[in-house]
């Protein structure tokens, strides 16, 4: 199993910037009306896991479908850099968008989990 480590994120502007503790074990993509649009690669964690650095006043939230998760956007350049949630048994989770970290590992696309969000 891999060793959880720490990396640094950020919206495409800079102003929203977040750190994640992760392995990537759990990385997925969706095929939802509006995760397709995105085309986002997704790690869920924890949210002991996430910590928003800056930018939280520039943040705007999006909810759809079942209002459930909380899709967080930069004002300034839209960019959605992570969303939260929670899991199935109500745990706080953040979803972050491995695109919008700096310097990430290399991801093999046949480690991407696909989540037929689109029949959910």
């Amino acid at each position: 199993m891999p060793q959880k480590q720490d990396y640094q994120g950020q919206c495409h502007c800079g102003a929203v910037r977040f750190s994640a503790h992760t392995d990537f074990s759990g990385l997925g993509d969706c095929n939802c009306s509006r995760c397709r649009r995105l085309g986002w690669v997704m790690q869920s964690m924890p949210e002991a896991d996430f910590t928003l650095l800056s930018g939280a006043e520039n943040l705007t939230t999006y909810r759809f479908n079942t209002e459930m998760i909380d899709h967080l956007f930069c004002k300034t350049c839209g960019i959605e850099s992570f969303a939260r949630g929670s899991d199935g048994k109500g745990n706080a989770m953040y979803m972050i968008n491995v695109n919008c970290l700096e310097n990430p590992p290399r991801i093999e696309k046949d480690a991407i989990k696909h989540w037929d969000g689109a029949n959910f």
